[in-house]
């Protein structure tokens, strides 16, 4: 469970960063998973202070309020995507981990959650759409081979697509990495984007 990951890393005595890291993100899990199965508006963090057995305190400490919690849970999100790409990597690669990491369980569910709680919630709207599609398109812009947002927004849409529609449904399970792979090549062959045309292109605007 969860919450017994909390209590296990704490221990007495000032804990390491790797402590503070690994304590951070059990809590993370654990208002995912109340955020998902209840709804931002029904948990308060009360609920997420039991569920993971820590403190008002440390909670604050860590994040905030529940919507910075909220919104910690989409930055872990796009660090598993982006943090993990140097410079160099592919666009390939980029829009393989964009397919993998979106369509996940529990990327599926915060998408749904905002869905639900956009209206009442308009800021914390705005914000997810700037920490997670925006922060995805523009990093998508920066590995075309010239920049072009238009273009970025249209391959990041096709990145999700029917797939991740059905997805939100439930009606379609979380591709694996090679199904991924094989998505993200189709969407990138449309728009002539594959590492042999994508180098042909760079190569005809010199």
């Amino acid at each position: 469970m969860a919450t017994e990951g909390v209590a296990a890393t704490r221990k007495r005595g000032r804990p390491t960063e790797a402590e503070r890291a690994q304590r951070r993100d059990d809590i993370l899990n654990v208002a995912v998973q109340l955020f998902v199965a209840g709804g931002f508006a029904q948990v308060t963090l009360d609920d997420i202070v039991t569920e993971a057995h820590v403190t008002k305190r440390t909670i604050y400490g860590y994040f905030g309020d529940r919507s910075e919690i909220f919104l910690a849970a989409v930055e872990r999100l796009r660090h598993r995507t982006l943090g993990q790409l140097a410079t160099g990597e592919s666009l390939e690669e980029l829009a393989t981990n964009i397919v993998s990491t979106l369509h996940s369980d529990e990327a599926i569910g915060l998408h749904r959650l905002m869905i639900t709680e956009a209206h009442s919630f308009p800021d914390l709207a705005k914000r997810f759409y700037r920490d997670g599609p925006q922060a995805y398109i523009a990093a998508l812009d920066a590995r075309l081979p010239a920049p072009d947002p238009d273009l970025a927004q249209s391959v990041f849409a096709l990145l999700l697509g029917e797939p991740h529609r059905q997805r939100l449904l439930g009606l379609r399970a979380a591709p694996n990495l090679e199904e991924a792979a094989t998505q993200a090549g189709i969407v990138l062959r449309r728009f002539g984007l594959t590492q042999d045309r994508a180098s042909d292109r760079t190569h005809s605007r010199r």
